[in-house]
């Protein structure tokens, strides 16, 4: 592919490496990042504009050295690469070694039932040193633990309904990148290839492997001082969740098995007569008619706008689930008219058919502008009954009659491109169409949650983790996966709670709750057939506890805003491995039973049966370390803590100023009263507010104040003041001590 380097040249904003096979282009990216790569025009799916810096080379033994502002790699021949800091250290190096893994094809244990791999040929193949004491992190939504060196995970969407667990390689997410430390040195790779990709982290040696079975070379090497900055520079490159509207932060309860009306009244009963605050229900496929798309059954749910309507009244949203898949029905209108227009996926130039839910369907063709808008559109037909927020589903793409062959063909309007190449970006193309219809059809901020996503769908949408199962495992896997993810630039996440398939047991479910709690997307799913997992479903004692961490959620929801705002503007996620924070903590580096939610709170749940106690650790932070709920000060290093079936650990860094507020029902209020709960030390906390649901705050209708902690004085000072409704009251809460003052900028004692 790559042969020996013949000459280079500078161009206005790249460089271009002759070699005596194919050309090298490389370009300075942000000023924090090496793009090399193939083909000098690419279109990626993933990454938004970007600013070019300069470049200056020159030649060295076999290559070319190149430097910008941020640092040097070198290529030499045959794309062989070297990675380093400004201050000259080895980051990253290709190996020569032509290493090659080795299958065995085994036919007794193929008969058998086992799993056996054989050699794939692969179009694109990079190879490098993995360095002694190297950590992986990151690849989005994979199994297993959060160190993820040792391990090999191929990318390529995939619905699979068993039970997940650490041998499998392919989830229903595509993130091609990764962050890597070692000791105190980090960077970030992104491989913007769409194909199926994958990613070894010496499985079989000290050598990391990436490669592709099609596609070319698209490799983005990022800068950063630590791992923050990593994933800083590579939100800045593939794009940040815009802020979500307040009310998607609630609880939501959602079960494949609402079948009806009455079913939803049954549960936004259950959760008025149990006093368990709930943002949004969500229907899965059984409100439609059929199985088809952007249809409801009125039978099931008659006069549906109006009983919205009602749902909203009491600050309840419906979120409706939506498939790719449409019905092949004439007279049915989606189908009609993607025949008409040309929407569908063809194979052979022939409207390409499989099956899913509704039964034989066609695929919107979403690589398609026009497909996307007509998809978008479409989107009106939900929002004018009232619904909130769109669930997408099955896009990975899913389907019953064998998967997509590799030639299905999507037409972009110029060229034509293949089901293997588009696989991938599906459910990315699906969300930008969901989310700019409902931006068009609402003026709001969209509410679109995807289980299939490729890097920069957090542009777009929310996610979860799928199918999930009512098991222990899957509780613990909770932690490590939405950290990645998190790692990743996927901030709104979250999983079933309680599991999607199968039967979760009491205690199950408590301990599931006291870690979903945290999770930024809170919600209760399960399956048709299992156990109905309601918190009331179970006993008095669930559902207390489910109550306590609801509300527990509700009193932090100010913090998880302004987590949020922080993310648009910095590209760090809510839910994070506590390494982030404390990157030289060698105790830290594969910690997969404890999370921190921002910077400034630690969780450390319980995720195994039977524990009462638990092991916790804390690393060092200046001003310690605090009890959140009774301020007692405990000591960073390792102690037992209590965690009874209705407690979980939850630790806040001295100096901390935690914004919070009072429970209400109904997040469409504005809050009237700001309550702060402030730990012994020195700090500041900026808080944001705003009107929680449209994008005028991009045009300066938003609040903006600075709280500053020092020597037992609380600081208050406006920083902007855009948005014409504020907090009446300001309640303090320090060193067990209720202060209440009305909210004004000043400077408050607290003792």
């Amino acid at each position: 592919m790559f042969g020996k380097i013949m000459d280079f040249r500078l161009c206005e904003d790249s460089l271009v490496i002759v070699t005596d096979d194919t050309p090298i282009y490389v370009e300075a990216v942000n000023s924090n990042c090496f793009r090399i790569y193939e083909q000098k025009a690419y279109n990626s799916f993933a990454v938004t504009d970007y600013t070019k810096g300069k470049l200056n080379a020159k030649k060295v033994d076999g290559g070319v050295s190149i430097t910008s502002s941020f640092g040097k790699v070198i290529i030499r021949d045959y794309l062989m690469m070297e990675f380093y800091d400004n201050n000259d250290n080895l980051l990253l190096k290709s190996n020569d070694s032509n290493f090659k893994r080795t299958y065995e094809t085994n036919c007794l244990a193929q008969f058998e039932g086992h799993s056996v791999l054989e050699e794939e040929k692969m179009k694109v193949r990079l190879l490098f040193d993995i360095k002694e004491n190297e950590l992986f992190y990151g690849l989005g939504d994979k199994t297993g633990w959060l160190n993820k060196r040792g391990y090999e995970y191929q990318n390529y969407n995939s619905d699979i309904p068993e039970p997940h667990v650490d041998s499998f390689r392919s989830l229903y997410k595509s993130i091609p990148f990764y962050l890597s430390l070692c000791d105190e040195l980090t960077y970030g790779v992104f491989f913007d290839n769409t194909f199926r990709t994958n990613f070894d982290f010496g499985k079989f040696n000290n050598i990391l492997t990436i490669e592709s079975i099609k596609g070319e070379i698209d490799f983005y090497f990022i800068y950063g001082n630590n791992l923050k900055e990593v994933v800083s520079n590579y939100t800045a490159l593939t794009g940040r969740y815009p802020l979500p509207q307040r009310w998607s932060l609630g609880s939501h309860q959602s079960r494949w098995g609402y079948a009806c009306k009455e079913h939803i009244d049954e549960v936004v009963k259950g959760y008025e007569e149990n006093d368990i605050p709930l943002g949004a229900v969500h229907l899965d496929i059984d409100y439609m008619e059929n199985y088809k798309v952007f249809t409801y059954s009125e039978k099931k749910y008659p006069k549906l706008k109006e009983y919205i309507k009602s749902l909203n009244e009491k600050g309840v949203k419906v979120v409706t689930i939506i498939d790719p898949g449409v019905k092949v029905e004439e007279g049915y209108f989606m189908y009609d008219e993607a025949i008409k227009n040309g929407y569908a996926a063809t194979k052979n130039g022939e409207t390409y058919i499989n099956a899913v839910w509704p039964g034989d369907s066609i695929y919107p063709n979403y690589l398609k502008e026009d497909t996307r808008l007509w998809w978008g559109d479409k989107t009106k037909i939900l929002t004018d009954l009232g619904v909130s927020g769109i669930w997408n589903d099955m896009n990975e793409p899913a389907s019953f009659k064998g998967p997509l062959p590799d030639d299905v063909e999507f037409f972009d309007g110029d060229n034509y491109y293949y089901h293997d190449e588009i696989h991938n970006v599906y459910g990315h193309l699906m969300s930008k169409a969901t989310y700019d219809g409902l931006k068009k059809n609402t003026g709001l901020r969209p509410f679109v949650i995807t289980r299939a996503c490729y890097a920069g769908s957090q542009k777009y949408s929310t996610m979860w983790t799928g199918d999930n199962h009512s098991m222990w495992g899957h509780v613990q896997m909770a932690i490590p996966q939405q950290c990645n993810m998190g790692l990743s630039g996927l901030p709104f996440i979250g999983t079933d709670i309680g599991g999607f398939g199968g039967d979760s047991t009491a205690e199950l479910m408590a301990r599931w709750i006291e870690v979903g709690c945290f999770s930024p997307l809170l919600r209760n799913h399960s399956s048709t057939g299992t156990k109905r997992q309601e918190p009331w479903c179970f006993n008095d004692e669930v559902t207390k506890i489910y109550r306590k961490h609801v509300n527990l959620r509700y009193e932090l929801i100010p913090y998880y805003y302004d987590l949020f705002h922080e993310h648009e503007s910095n590209g760090l996620p809510i839910i994070r491995p506590a390494i982030l924070e404390f990157q030289s903590d060698k105790k830290l580096t594969n910690q997969n039973d404890q999370f921190m939610v921002g910077e400034y709170l630690l969780v450390s749940p319980v995720v195994l049966p039977g524990q009462e106690q638990k092991l916790v650790y804390l690393p060092d932070s200046e001003y310690g370390w605090y009890d959140y709920f009774n301020g007692e000060k405990v000591s960073s290093g390792y102690s037992i803590r209590s965690a009874k079936l209705n407690e979980v650990p939850l630790f806040v860094r001295g100096g901390s100023i935690i914004p919070t507020a009072k429970v209400t029902r109904n997040l469409e209020e504005d809050p009237q009263e700001l309550i702060l709960k402030c730990f012994p030390g020195e700090g500041n906390y900026t808080h944001y507010v705003d009107d929680y649901k449209t994008f005028n705050y991009q045009n300066g209708e938003y609040n903006k104040y600075l709280f500053s902690l020092k020597d037992d004085i609380l600081e208050v000072k406006t920083l902007h003041n855009g948005y014409d409704k504020t907090y009446n009251k300001l309640t303090v809460v320090y060193k067990n001590k209720t202060h209440e003052f009305n909210f004004k900028d000043g400077k408050y004692r607290l003792v």
